[in-house]
Protein backbone atom coordinates (compact mmCIF):
# COMPACT_ATOMS: atom_id res chain seq x y z
CA UNK A 1 0.00 0.00 0.00
CA UNK A 2 1.38 3.36 -0.78
CA UNK A 3 1.66 5.32 2.25
CA UNK A 4 2.31 9.40 2.79
CA UNK A 5 3.41 9.74 6.09
CA UNK A 6 1.50 11.50 8.73
CA UNK A 7 2.85 13.60 12.02
CA UNK A 8 0.54 11.94 14.00
CA UNK A 9 2.74 9.13 13.98
CA UNK A 10 5.37 10.60 16.38
CA UNK A 11 2.30 10.43 18.54
CA UNK A 12 1.16 7.25 17.73
CA UNK A 13 4.70 5.00 18.22
CA UNK A 14 4.55 6.26 21.61
CA UNK A 15 1.48 4.53 22.96
CA UNK A 16 1.38 1.52 20.92
CA UNK A 17 3.18 -0.55 23.39
CA UNK A 18 1.18 0.44 26.27
CA UNK A 19 -2.33 -1.01 27.29
CA UNK A 20 -4.54 2.14 26.89
CA UNK A 21 -6.97 1.97 23.70
CA UNK A 22 -5.86 4.46 21.48
CA UNK A 23 -8.76 6.53 20.10
CA UNK A 24 -8.03 8.53 16.76
CA UNK A 25 -10.69 11.32 15.76
CA UNK A 26 -11.44 13.37 12.74
CA UNK A 27 -13.54 14.22 9.93
CA UNK A 28 -14.30 12.67 7.44
CA UNK A 29 -12.03 11.63 4.76
CA UNK A 30 -9.14 12.89 6.65
CA UNK A 31 -7.37 9.50 6.21
CA UNK A 32 -8.14 7.63 9.16
CA UNK A 33 -8.98 4.54 7.82
CA UNK A 34 -5.30 4.93 5.50
CA UNK A 35 -4.19 5.24 8.99
CA UNK A 36 -4.76 2.16 10.10
CA UNK A 37 -3.97 0.04 7.60
CA UNK A 38 -0.28 1.42 8.11
CA UNK A 39 -0.67 0.83 11.44
CA UNK A 40 -1.45 -2.97 10.81
CA UNK A 41 1.04 -3.07 8.01
CA UNK A 42 3.46 -1.47 10.64
CA UNK A 43 2.81 -3.57 14.11
CA UNK A 44 0.91 -6.52 12.95
CA UNK A 45 -3.18 -7.35 13.84
CA UNK A 46 -6.38 -7.16 12.46
CA UNK A 47 -8.42 -4.72 10.55
CA UNK A 48 -12.24 -4.12 11.23
CA UNK A 49 -14.87 -1.55 9.92
CA UNK A 50 -17.90 -0.75 11.41
CA UNK A 51 -18.93 0.24 7.84
CA UNK A 52 -19.15 -4.05 7.17
CA UNK A 53 -22.70 -4.63 8.77
CA UNK A 54 -22.20 -8.07 9.73
CA UNK A 55 -19.33 -6.78 11.87
CA UNK A 56 -21.16 -3.66 13.39
CA UNK A 57 -23.88 -6.33 14.53
CA UNK A 58 -21.99 -8.21 16.12
CA UNK A 59 -19.58 -5.38 18.07
CA UNK A 60 -23.01 -3.80 19.13
CA UNK A 61 -24.76 -6.88 20.72
CA UNK A 62 -22.08 -9.70 21.36
CA UNK A 63 -18.86 -7.50 21.85
CA UNK A 64 -17.01 -10.43 23.54
CA UNK A 65 -17.52 -12.79 20.70
CA UNK A 66 -16.98 -10.05 18.19
CA UNK A 67 -12.92 -9.99 19.63
CA UNK A 68 -13.02 -13.30 20.68
CA UNK A 69 -12.19 -14.18 16.59
CA UNK A 70 -9.52 -12.24 16.63
CA UNK A 71 -7.40 -13.42 19.39
CA UNK A 72 -4.52 -15.01 18.95
CA UNK A 73 -4.05 -13.30 15.54
CA UNK A 74 -2.06 -10.87 17.11
CA UNK A 75 -1.87 -8.52 19.67
CA UNK A 76 -3.38 -5.30 18.03
CA UNK A 77 -6.86 -5.32 16.66
CA UNK A 78 -8.08 -1.87 15.01
CA UNK A 79 -11.64 -0.84 14.70
CA UNK A 80 -12.11 2.00 12.21
CA UNK A 81 -15.47 3.53 11.91
CA UNK A 82 -16.79 2.99 15.44
CA UNK A 83 -19.29 5.49 16.06
CA UNK A 84 -21.95 3.74 14.50
CA UNK A 85 -22.27 1.92 16.96
CA UNK A 86 -24.58 3.45 20.02
CA UNK A 87 -23.13 1.30 22.50
CA UNK A 88 -19.56 2.11 21.75
CA UNK A 89 -18.27 3.33 24.94
CA UNK A 90 -19.45 0.36 26.87
CA UNK A 91 -18.85 -2.38 24.73
CA UNK A 92 -15.04 -1.10 24.50
CA UNK A 93 -14.65 -0.95 27.74
CA UNK A 94 -15.85 -4.73 28.56
CA UNK A 95 -13.77 -5.62 25.69
CA UNK A 96 -10.81 -3.55 27.43
CA UNK A 97 -11.26 -4.88 30.90
CA UNK A 98 -11.46 -8.44 29.93
CA UNK A 99 -8.88 -8.69 27.43
CA UNK A 100 -6.02 -6.36 28.27
CA UNK A 101 -3.32 -7.03 27.86
CA UNK A 102 -3.59 -9.66 25.38
CA UNK A 103 -5.71 -6.94 22.72
CA UNK A 104 -4.68 -3.51 22.38
CA UNK A 105 -7.64 -2.07 20.86
CA UNK A 106 -6.89 1.40 18.18
CA UNK A 107 -10.03 2.77 17.24
CA UNK A 108 -11.15 6.00 14.45
CA UNK A 109 -14.46 7.82 14.81
CA UNK A 110 -15.63 10.75 13.55
CA UNK A 111 -16.84 13.98 14.70
CA UNK A 112 -20.16 12.58 16.35
CA UNK A 113 -17.94 10.08 18.13
CA UNK A 114 -18.24 10.99 22.34
CA UNK A 115 -21.48 13.96 21.47
CA UNK A 116 -24.05 11.41 19.68
CA UNK A 117 -21.81 8.25 20.49
CA UNK A 118 -20.97 8.70 24.35
CA UNK A 119 -17.45 6.82 24.90
CA UNK A 120 -15.63 9.11 27.47
CA UNK A 121 -17.98 8.82 30.32
CA UNK A 122 -17.10 4.50 30.14
CA UNK A 123 -13.24 5.14 29.54
CA UNK A 124 -11.85 7.66 31.78
CA UNK A 125 -8.59 5.82 32.63
CA UNK A 126 -8.52 3.76 30.10
CA UNK A 127 -7.92 5.01 26.52
CA UNK A 128 -5.85 8.31 25.00
CA UNK A 129 -7.17 10.76 22.41
CA UNK A 130 -5.46 12.26 19.40
CA UNK A 131 -6.75 13.96 16.35
CA UNK A 132 -6.00 13.28 12.89
CA UNK A 133 -7.13 16.59 10.78
CA UNK A 134 -6.24 17.49 6.60
CA UNK A 135 -2.73 17.91 6.37
CA UNK A 136 -0.95 20.60 7.88
CA UNK A 137 1.30 22.72 5.70
CA UNK A 138 4.32 20.74 6.67
CA UNK A 139 2.73 17.64 5.65
CA UNK A 140 1.65 18.97 2.33
CA UNK A 141 4.78 19.73 1.40
CA UNK A 142 6.65 16.65 2.52
CA UNK A 143 3.04 15.10 0.10
CA UNK A 144 3.98 18.20 -2.57
CA UNK A 145 7.98 18.75 -2.71
CA UNK A 146 9.55 16.11 -0.15
CA UNK A 147 13.06 18.22 -1.32
CA UNK A 148 11.37 21.25 0.15
CA UNK A 149 10.80 20.39 3.34
CA UNK A 150 14.15 20.08 5.13
CA UNK A 151 13.87 24.00 4.52
CA UNK A 152 10.67 24.46 5.36
CA UNK A 153 11.62 22.72 8.70
CA UNK A 154 14.32 25.35 9.45
CA UNK A 155 12.01 27.73 9.09
CA UNK A 156 9.63 26.55 11.07
CA UNK A 157 11.88 25.47 13.74
CA UNK A 158 13.06 29.37 13.42
CA UNK A 159 9.83 30.66 13.87
CA UNK A 160 8.52 28.43 16.80
CA UNK A 161 12.12 29.60 18.66
CA UNK A 162 11.61 33.22 17.84
CA UNK A 163 8.57 32.51 19.02
CA UNK A 164 8.70 30.84 22.68
CA UNK A 165 12.19 31.49 23.21
CA UNK A 166 12.93 34.83 21.18
CA UNK A 167 15.32 33.60 19.51
CA UNK A 168 16.94 35.52 15.82
CA UNK A 169 14.98 34.15 12.54
CA UNK A 170 16.86 33.06 9.40
CA UNK A 171 15.19 35.04 6.98
CA UNK A 172 16.94 34.56 3.99
CA UNK A 173 14.65 33.84 1.03
CA UNK A 174 15.04 30.57 -0.98
CA UNK A 175 12.80 28.94 -3.48
CA UNK A 176 10.03 31.88 -2.99
CA UNK A 177 8.30 31.58 -6.03
CA UNK A 178 8.15 27.37 -5.74
CA UNK A 179 6.64 28.25 -2.09
CA UNK A 180 4.35 30.48 -2.90
CA UNK A 181 2.78 28.62 -5.77
CA UNK A 182 2.67 25.95 -2.95
CA UNK A 183 0.94 27.94 -0.30
CA UNK A 184 -1.33 29.07 -2.81
CA UNK A 185 -2.99 25.99 -3.74
CA UNK A 186 -2.82 24.55 -0.18
CA UNK A 187 -5.36 27.66 0.58
CA UNK A 188 -7.04 27.06 -2.18
CA UNK A 189 -7.87 23.33 -2.23
CA UNK A 190 -7.07 22.69 0.99
CA UNK A 191 -5.34 19.77 3.02
CA UNK A 192 -7.39 16.71 2.58
CA UNK A 193 -5.75 13.71 1.31
CA UNK A 194 -7.68 12.87 -1.50
CA UNK A 195 -7.55 16.43 -2.67
CA UNK A 196 -4.03 16.77 -2.31
CA UNK A 197 -3.04 13.90 -3.97
CA UNK A 198 -5.40 14.86 -7.19
CA UNK A 199 -3.44 16.74 -10.22
CA UNK A 200 -6.49 17.96 -12.07
CA UNK A 201 -7.96 21.40 -10.51
CA UNK A 202 -11.02 20.03 -12.14
CA UNK A 203 -11.20 16.85 -10.64
CA UNK A 204 -10.07 18.53 -7.03
CA UNK A 205 -12.81 20.81 -7.01
CA UNK A 206 -15.64 17.73 -7.57
CA UNK A 207 -14.31 15.58 -4.97
CA UNK A 208 -14.42 19.10 -2.08
CA UNK A 209 -18.06 18.93 -3.53
CA UNK A 210 -18.32 15.69 -3.18
CA UNK A 211 -16.81 15.57 0.63
CA UNK A 212 -19.12 18.72 1.65
CA UNK A 213 -22.49 16.87 0.45
CA UNK A 214 -21.02 13.32 2.13
CA UNK A 215 -20.41 15.75 5.34
CA UNK A 216 -24.07 16.96 5.45
CA UNK A 217 -25.91 13.63 4.19
CA UNK A 218 -24.33 11.56 6.59
CA UNK A 219 -22.56 12.65 9.38
CA UNK A 220 -25.37 15.72 10.20
CA UNK A 221 -28.31 14.30 8.30
CA UNK A 222 -27.97 10.35 10.03
CA UNK A 223 -26.04 10.89 12.88
CA UNK A 224 -27.69 13.98 14.12
CA UNK A 225 -30.75 13.69 13.06
CA UNK A 226 -31.07 17.37 11.25
CA UNK A 227 -34.39 17.40 9.96
CA UNK A 228 -34.04 21.45 8.29
CA UNK A 229 -31.06 20.75 5.93
CA UNK A 230 -31.95 24.09 4.48
CA UNK A 231 -31.08 26.22 7.68
CA UNK A 232 -28.24 24.38 8.10
CA UNK A 233 -26.82 24.48 4.79
CA UNK A 234 -27.46 28.37 5.09
CA UNK A 235 -25.94 28.49 8.30
CA UNK A 236 -22.64 26.67 6.63
CA UNK A 237 -22.89 28.69 3.34
CA UNK A 238 -23.11 31.97 6.06
CA UNK A 239 -19.90 31.75 8.16
CA UNK A 240 -18.20 30.71 4.84
CA UNK A 241 -18.42 34.44 4.03
CA UNK A 242 -17.47 35.86 7.39
CA UNK A 243 -14.43 33.54 7.64
CA UNK A 244 -12.37 35.53 10.24
CA UNK A 245 -15.29 38.06 11.58
CA UNK A 246 -16.45 38.22 14.79
CA UNK A 247 -19.77 35.96 15.30
CA UNK A 248 -22.97 37.72 15.84
CA UNK A 249 -26.19 35.66 16.82
CA UNK A 250 -28.44 38.49 16.58
CA UNK A 251 -27.51 39.50 12.80
CA UNK A 252 -27.52 35.81 11.88
CA UNK A 253 -30.92 35.27 13.64
CA UNK A 254 -32.15 38.18 11.54
CA UNK A 255 -30.61 37.23 8.52
CA UNK A 256 -31.15 33.56 8.31
CA UNK A 257 -34.55 33.64 9.98
CA UNK A 258 -33.10 31.06 12.82
CA UNK A 259 -33.84 31.35 16.49
CA UNK A 260 -30.94 31.69 18.74
CA UNK A 261 -31.03 27.88 20.27
CA UNK A 262 -30.87 26.81 16.82
CA UNK A 263 -27.59 28.58 15.71
CA UNK A 264 -26.22 27.85 18.89
CA UNK A 265 -27.36 23.72 18.31
CA UNK A 266 -25.92 23.94 14.39
CA UNK A 267 -22.57 25.66 15.28
CA UNK A 268 -21.64 22.91 18.28
CA UNK A 269 -22.65 20.44 15.53
CA UNK A 270 -20.32 22.47 13.30
CA UNK A 271 -17.94 22.45 16.30
CA UNK A 272 -17.72 18.72 17.12
CA UNK A 273 -18.00 17.49 13.53
CA UNK A 274 -14.16 19.29 12.35
CA UNK A 275 -15.63 21.80 9.97
CA UNK A 276 -14.93 25.27 12.00
CA UNK A 277 -12.91 26.64 14.87
CA UNK A 278 -14.36 29.52 17.37
CA UNK A 279 -11.27 32.26 18.25
CA UNK A 280 -12.13 33.50 21.76
CA UNK A 281 -10.99 36.95 22.62
CA UNK A 282 -7.81 38.28 24.70
CA UNK A 283 -8.43 40.32 27.58
CA UNK A 284 -6.70 41.23 30.63
CA UNK A 285 -9.05 43.19 33.20
CA UNK A 286 -8.74 46.82 30.52
CA UNK A 287 -12.63 47.52 30.72
CA UNK A 288 -12.07 48.51 27.34
CA UNK A 289 -11.80 45.20 25.68
CA UNK A 290 -13.91 42.99 24.41
CA UNK A 291 -14.59 39.90 26.46
CA UNK A 292 -17.80 37.48 24.71
CA UNK A 293 -17.52 37.41 20.96
CA UNK A 294 -15.78 34.71 19.13
CA UNK A 295 -14.14 34.59 15.99
CA UNK A 296 -15.25 31.79 13.16
CA UNK A 297 -12.56 30.34 11.09
CA UNK A 298 -12.49 27.04 9.24
CA UNK A 299 -10.87 23.45 9.54
CA UNK A 300 -10.02 23.24 5.95
CA UNK A 301 -10.41 26.24 3.30
CA UNK A 302 -10.88 23.93 0.53
CA UNK A 303 -13.96 22.98 1.63
CA UNK A 304 -14.58 26.33 2.82
CA UNK A 305 -14.34 27.64 -0.95
CA UNK A 306 -16.04 24.92 -1.93
CA UNK A 307 -18.90 25.54 0.60
CA UNK A 308 -19.06 28.89 -1.62
CA UNK A 309 -17.96 27.84 -5.40
CA UNK A 310 -15.05 29.93 -5.25
CA UNK A 311 -11.71 28.42 -6.57
CA UNK A 312 -10.19 31.53 -8.21
CA UNK A 313 -6.62 32.25 -7.69
CA UNK A 314 -5.71 34.75 -4.56
CA UNK A 315 -5.01 37.52 -6.67
CA UNK A 316 -8.58 37.88 -8.25
CA UNK A 317 -9.92 37.21 -4.89
CA UNK A 318 -11.43 39.50 -2.18
CA UNK A 319 -11.25 37.06 0.52
CA UNK A 320 -7.47 36.21 0.42
CA UNK A 321 -6.60 38.07 3.74
CA UNK A 322 -9.28 35.72 5.33
CA UNK A 323 -7.32 33.02 3.99
CA UNK A 324 -4.26 33.76 5.07
CA UNK A 325 -5.12 34.69 8.41
CA UNK A 326 -7.13 31.00 8.28
CA UNK A 327 -3.90 29.60 7.32
CA UNK A 328 -2.31 31.28 10.00
CA UNK A 329 -4.20 30.39 12.85
CA UNK A 330 -4.57 26.25 12.09
CA UNK A 331 -0.43 26.37 11.99
CA UNK A 332 0.03 27.97 15.11
CA UNK A 333 -2.99 25.42 16.30
CA UNK A 334 -0.46 22.54 15.26
CA UNK A 335 2.70 23.83 16.73
CA UNK A 336 0.26 23.12 20.06
CA UNK A 337 -0.60 27.01 20.44
CA UNK A 338 -3.97 28.64 21.50
CA UNK A 339 -4.16 31.81 19.48
CA UNK A 340 -6.77 34.37 20.98
CA UNK A 341 -7.70 37.54 18.74
CA UNK A 342 -7.52 41.05 21.02
CA UNK A 343 -9.85 44.05 20.04
CA UNK A 344 -11.11 47.07 21.69
CA UNK A 345 -14.42 48.96 21.95
CA UNK A 346 -12.43 51.81 19.93
CA UNK A 347 -11.75 48.81 17.01
CA UNK A 348 -8.10 48.31 17.82
CA UNK A 349 -7.38 44.89 16.37
CA UNK A 350 -4.25 42.09 16.60
CA UNK A 351 -5.26 39.07 14.50
CA UNK A 352 -3.37 36.58 17.37
CA UNK A 353 -2.21 37.13 20.67
CA UNK A 354 -0.32 33.98 21.84
CA UNK A 355 0.49 33.43 25.74
CA UNK A 356 4.53 31.69 26.14
CA UNK A 357 4.88 31.74 29.80
CA UNK A 358 3.22 34.76 30.53
CA UNK A 359 4.64 37.10 27.74
CA UNK A 360 2.12 38.37 24.86
CA UNK A 361 2.78 37.85 21.38
CA UNK A 362 1.44 39.68 18.89
CA UNK A 363 0.86 38.18 15.23
CA UNK A 364 -0.33 40.09 12.18
CA UNK A 365 -1.35 38.69 9.39
CA UNK A 366 -1.51 40.86 5.92
CA UNK A 367 -2.73 39.47 2.31
CA UNK A 368 -0.58 42.95 1.38
CA UNK A 369 1.40 45.71 3.17
CA UNK A 370 2.41 46.11 6.57
CA UNK A 371 1.04 46.33 10.13
CA UNK A 372 -1.94 48.09 10.88
CA UNK A 373 -2.41 50.75 13.76
CA UNK A 374 -4.34 47.94 16.39
CA UNK A 375 -0.89 46.41 16.15
CA UNK A 376 1.10 49.30 17.15
CA UNK A 377 -1.70 50.11 19.57
CA UNK A 378 -0.99 46.82 21.50
CA UNK A 379 2.89 47.03 21.65
CA UNK A 380 2.09 50.42 23.55
CA UNK A 381 -0.35 49.30 25.59
CA UNK A 382 1.41 45.97 26.57
CA UNK A 383 4.92 46.13 25.49
CA UNK A 384 5.88 42.40 24.72
CA UNK A 385 9.25 41.62 23.81
CA UNK A 386 8.37 39.97 20.08
CA UNK A 387 5.37 40.07 17.64
CA UNK A 388 4.60 38.69 14.07
CA UNK A 389 4.10 40.10 10.79
CA UNK A 390 3.03 37.59 7.88
CA UNK A 391 3.31 39.76 5.08
CA UNK A 392 4.28 39.72 1.38
CA UNK A 393 5.68 43.18 1.68
CA UNK A 394 8.88 42.32 3.56
CA UNK A 395 11.65 40.26 5.03
CA UNK A 396 13.97 41.12 7.65
CA UNK A 397 13.33 42.27 11.43
CA UNK A 398 13.41 45.78 13.27
CA UNK A 399 12.20 47.20 16.34
CA UNK A 400 8.61 49.42 16.78
CA UNK A 401 9.45 50.96 20.55
CA UNK A 402 11.94 48.23 21.63
CA UNK A 403 9.48 45.31 20.08
CA UNK A 404 11.27 42.60 18.01
CA UNK A 405 9.21 42.25 15.25
CA UNK A 406 9.93 40.04 12.53
CA UNK A 407 8.60 40.52 8.83
CA UNK A 408 8.30 36.96 6.89
CA UNK A 409 6.10 35.79 4.01
CA UNK A 410 3.32 33.98 5.40
CA UNK A 411 4.97 29.99 4.14
CA UNK A 412 7.35 31.25 6.56
CA UNK A 413 5.29 29.22 9.16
Amino acid sequence: MEYYPRKIEEKLDKWMERDEIIIVKGPRQSGKTTLLMHLREKFGGEYVTLEDEDAFETFDKAPLKFVERYTGKGRFLYIDEAQYSANAGKNLKLIYDRFRPKIKLVITGSGSFDTKVQVGKYLVGRAVYMELLPLSFEEFILWKAKDLHKIYSEWRNGITKFITQGKGIDTEPAFQKEFTQLLEEYLIYGGFPAIVKERETSVKQELLKNLSRTYLERDVFFFFNIREMEKFRLLLSYLSLITGSILEFSSISSELHMDFRTVEGYLSILLQTYLIYLLYPFYTNKLNELKKSKKVYFIDTGLRNSIIGNFLPLSSRTDAGALYENFVLRELMDMGLEPRYWRTTHGSEVDFIININGKYIPVEVKARGKEESGFRSFIRNYRPERGIVFTNAEIGVKEINETKIAYVPHYFI
